[in-house]
């Protein structure tokens, strides 16, 4: 039977990450220490551990199947391959960065300029759209240096925290692109190996919906139902079970992270008491 060939990080962030939700996927990975290849024992799948900025050209030429990959690195390397999924873990955007005491008002101010960094290609196209030109020194590390030892006037660079650039008396002026990790797809996928994918990412979908919702159970009198259920925004409608005391009943749904407060303060107002707030492991619709 043949095995679906997985590339992802060989360290950091990423690849926890990337480890963490096949495991969320019920997937086992056989991982011995320093190991390039893995097997999952419960599931045809193979794990390649790659360089990041290596990966897109191991999909474009089929030699993995389909990869855990920043969206960024696809951008810079490998915009003509398929994002079969965004993953909504390691969010990062690319940004230009500039010495703290120099003076920033526009994209203009960098014409002329020399601007290091990792990822030329996203930002000659993204100059360009401003008819900015500037020397692109590429450095493949730490480019946060490069202002204070003279090297460029300015970096371009991937930024979270920004605890970086703070640290190395920069700060962020330009946003070029936001980026998160992607499941990506080779253009050479066989048929065979895309319905093992489908099974993937079945499972991804379900893990990704359940860490993005709640399941909420509450207590109401029974004159409240309606109101409390016209909040509620749930996957259909909430179940409503009476309960041992007369005129009470429970009422259970799923509602999202990203509202939960909101709904939380507006349950209560009308009458919910008794809520109860429990995280879901899987989601399958």
């Amino acid at each position: 039977m043949s095995k679906l060939k997985i590339a992802i990080q060989k360290s950091g962030r990423l690849n926890q990450d990337s480890l963490k939700i096949l495991k969320d996927c019920g997937i086992s990975i056989d991982n011995g220490k320093d190991q390039l290849k893995a097997q999952a024992s419960n599931f045809p799948l193979e794990v390649l551990y790659l360089r990041n900025g290596d990966i897109p050209q191991y999909l474009r030429d089929g030699v993995v199947d389909i990869a855990i990959i920043g969206e960024n690195v696809l951008i810079e390397k490998g915009n003509d391959i398929r994002i079969a999924e965004k993953l909504g873990f390691s969010k990062c955007r690319v940004s230009i960065a500039v010495p703290k005491n120099e003076a920033y008002t526009s994209i203009t101010d960098l014409n002329n300029t020399r601007i290091a960094t990792s990822y030329p290609n996203t930002v000659q196209q993204y100059l360009k759209k401003f008819d900015v030109a500037a020397d692109i020194h590429v450095i493949n590390g730490s480019v946060e240096i490069a202002p204070n030892i003279g090297l460029a006037n300015a970096i371009c660079d991937i930024v979270s925290s920004g605890s970086t650039l703070f640290k190395n008396n920069l700060k962020e002026v330009e946003v070029l692109l936001t980026s998160e990790a992607v499941l990506a797809v080779s253009p050479q996928i066989s048929k065979e190996k895309q319905q093992l994918l489908d099974k993937l990412q079945f499972r991804i979908q379900a893990v990704l919906k359940a860490r993005k919702s709640k399941y909420i159970l509450l207590n109401a009198p029974n004159s409240k139902i309606n109101d409390i259920i016209k909040i509620l925004p749930g996957m259909r409608s909430p179940t409503v079970l009476p309960l041992a005391e007369e005129g009470w009943s429970s009422i259970h749904t799923v509602i999202e992270k990203n509202s939960f407060w909101e709904v939380i303060d507006k349950l209560k107002a009308v009458g919910a008491e008794g809520l109860l707030v429990i995280p879901i492991e899987k989601m399958v619709l």
